[in-house]
């Protein structure tokens, strides 16, 4: 390769990581936020602990607050929206609960409450405006998992039977909503952590060279490429660490393109414990967490950090090409270049 080129190119990359930067756009005191759902470039939501979401309909320069009534000491881990009126939100622990609301968060109905003993939901994710998966801790030996087809207005639980198995001291983090993705037009793919890590694909789990064995480590989120076309080997991003040695950079990201049928561990890993990956590009990545905020040009091979400011989750628009982030202190951000 000419050298002139090769320098050319060493310049532009060089450039382009300098412009990137994370954006505060606004904090919202004494809430931490690890649910988000970015409709568009302009409309975002966010869900949190203390009964709180926060909607922008102009891409985050100013917001609405709602503390849902009844629900004020309610963590919500997840929140999925479908446009400006229409939003589903997440409580975690005991009793298990999904509210919705179709008007702009003026009002919230219960469409999903289970009180069984050790419930404790994770994440949620939807094909579409109609499909969607919710998905919990083992509960008896069994990762819980219920789904809806009216747009979360209704939630059927699969039987035990139809439940994956989890291992002992396996469960998930609901650290930032993106424990589970969807793999295709039907199917959905999740990760596990704990003293267990891994991938279930297809039905079939798949153990993860990431760190683990102790109930701060393990898996916490997967970003999957192209995943509504058709592809023989899916690609998958997988990260997390250990959040009580949150700086730690030892089996903190891995990644596949043959479906997981081998691994990689990228040659500069994030920058720490990572708790939300998400796709930017074909190539382009954004992961975070307590440590800071790291980008991909190469698929998650090399990681670049560009903030140490602590972020929970990141999104990119389902219709557009804006990323926000949002995290504890009620931080909330925009990646810029």
């Amino acid at each position: 390769m000419n050298k002139y080129f090769l320098l050319s190119i060493i310049i532009v990359l060089s450039y382009t990581l300098q412009s990137q930067k994370v954006e505060l756009l606004t904090t919202h005191a004494k809430t931490s936020f690890r649910g988000m759902s970015v409709v568009n470039n302009s409309i975002v939501w966010v869900s949190g602990n203390n009964g709180t979401v926060g909607r922008s309909s102009n891409g985050g320069e100013t917001w609405t607050w709602f503390v849902i009534k009844g629900f004020e000491n309610r963590d919500f881990r997840d929140i999925e929206a479908f446009s400006f009126t229409t939003a589903i939100i997440m409580a975690v622990a005991e009793p298990a609960i999904l509210l919705k609301t179709t008007d702009a968060g003026k009002t919230w109905k219960v469409v999903y409450e289970n009180k069984s003993p050790g419930m404790f939901l994770d994440a949620m994710e939807f094909w579409n405006e109609e499909s969607g998966i919710v998905l919990g801790d083992p509960v008896a030996g069994k990762f819980f998992i219920s789904r809806t087809f009216d747009g979360g207005t209704t939630w059927r639980d699969l039987t035990k039977e139809k439940l994956p198995a989890a291992d002992s001291g396996e469960a998930c983090f609901a650290a930032s909503g993106t424990n589970i993705r969807k793999l295709n037009k039907r199917e959905a793919c999740f990760v596990s952590g704990g003293k267990k890590s891994r991938l279930f694909l297809k039905g079939k789990p798949i153990d993860l060279p990431i760190l683990q064995g102790r109930e701060t480590t393990g898996a916490n989120s997967l970003a999957v490429r192209d995943a509504s076309k058709k592809r023989s080997s899916t690609h998958i991003v997988i990260v997390g660490g250990d959040f009580a040695l949150d700086s730690s950079v030892v089996k903190n990201c891995i990644l596949t393109q043959n479906s997981g049928k081998t691994w990689i561990g990228p040659s500069n890993p994030p920058h720490g414990y990572r708790s939300c990956v998400e796709y930017i590009s074909r190539k382009r990545l954004v992961t975070c967490g307590t440590t800071g905020v790291d980008v991909s040009y190469d698929g998650g091979i090399n990681w670049n950090l560009i903030s140490k400011e602590g972020y929970h989750v990141v999104q990119k628009a389902k219709k557009g090409s804006a990323v926000f982030l949002a995290g504890g202190g009620g931080r909330i951000a925009k990646l810029v270049w």
